[in-house]
């Protein structure tokens, strides 16, 4: 939250991530939600933003009163913006006698009000914020979850975005290099897990702290893990190379790879479109998969020239011919014996 004054305007921005439902600032006199008047606002299913004055009568659904209050509201009418994954509500009190030390009441749910009628909050907290200091204190709780989503996309990109990819990459066009190839794609392979790991243990951190309601990224982050893990464990439960179910394991090792790659830069986009993210982050992902593309297009003619020369050569190849069988010497010199003596000559 951060605020201005100016004589007996105090102009008031609240900020806070946002999927779904309403986010809320509640001005009480003890810190309890009886009794307080709070500035509310969401997103309606069309797409509207709306921001309302509620007055808090009682903890019934019945007893929180729309467009009532005692918030000093200026002729300024309040307004609600949105930017990527964050909402942000701006109102402005007018008031003789300056705001001190003030109980303030955040609230948040995911469900978006009906008719102006409030649903229960998800979760709420309360704080007493210092009006009288000369600038509005940045909240650290608040950095602290800009830092953890910040620090969720990173490790994500560097392991689902790079190190699995190219770990792929070692596994499809360095096979003439056995048993480097297979010691480099463990090794690889094993190190963006880790990452991916990572990854998760920080959205689930991020979800238990934003609640925020985002099925599709959730969801394929989740299926894009069951398969890395699956991928793990095929590492040790590989066949010898002799086994009937050898070339069965390679099709599922190599296409549930594909797979998982796939969905994973899918979400990683939808990642950064929930998070709102910059042109600097999506320029800069649009960069890592131009590379890999480039690199596996590069690989994948040369592989196929290479192919190409092999069976040219097999085609070129002719064995030595056999002479024809030649007949006896004698057969000419039994030709020029006369017919009388050819027909005695078996007597």
């Amino acid at each position: 939250m951060r605020y201005t004054k100016n004589g007996d305007i105090t102009t008031i921005i609240l900020s806070a991530p946002y999927t779904v439902g309403w986010v809320g600032i509640g001005f009480s006199r003890n810190s309890s939600m009886v009794g307080s008047s709070a500035m509310v606002g969401w997103i309606n299913k069309h797409g509207h933003t709306k921001i309302k004055q509620f007055y808090l009568k009682g903890k019934k659904q019945s007893e929180v009163i729309a467009g009532k209050g005692e918030l000093p509201l200026n002729t300024v009418s309040p307004a609600v913006a949105t930017n990527g994954a964050e909402i942000y509500l701006a109102f402005q009190l007018k008031t003789e006698i300056p705001y001190g030390k003030q109980p303030i009441l955040l609230a948040f749910s995911t469900k978006t009000p009906q008719n102006h009628h409030l649903s229960n909050h998800d979760d709420r907290t309360s704080i007493i914020f210092d009006f009288s200091s000369v600038a509005g204190p940045q909240d650290p709780a608040s950095d602290g979850l800009i830092q953890m989503r910040r620090n969720h996309g990173i490790v994500g990109i560097i392991g689902w975005g790079l190190i699995l990819p190219v770990g792929a990459i070692v596994a499809r066009y360095l096979r003439h290099k056995d048993p480097l190839w297979f010691y480099l794609h463990s090794v690889i392979q094993f190190v963006g897990f880790a990452f991916t790991l990572g990854t998760v243990l920080l959205g689930i951190q991020l979800y238990n702290n934003m609640h925020a309601h985002i099925p599709a990224h959730r969801g394929i982050g989740i299926f894009v893990l069951v398969l890395t893990i699956l991928q793990i464990l095929a590492f040790f439960l590989r066949p010898n190379k002799d086994s009937k179910y050898r070339n069965l394991w390679n099709l599922y090792h190599s296409w549930s790879g594909r797979m998982a790659l796939f969905f994973a830069s899918l979400n990683i986009v939808l990642g950064m479109q929930a998070a709102g993210a910059g042109s600097d982050w999506k320029i800069g992902y649009g960069f890592l998969v131009s590379i890999i593309i480039i690199a596996i297009v590069v690989l994948e003619v040369l592989a196929y020239l290479k192919r190409s020369e092999k069976r040219s050569l097999h085609a070129s190849f002719q064995m030595d011919s056999v002479p024809d069988p030649s007949f006896p010497n004698n057969f000419s010199k039994v030709s020029n014996v006369p017919i009388q003596a050819q027909a005695g000559y078996g007597i």
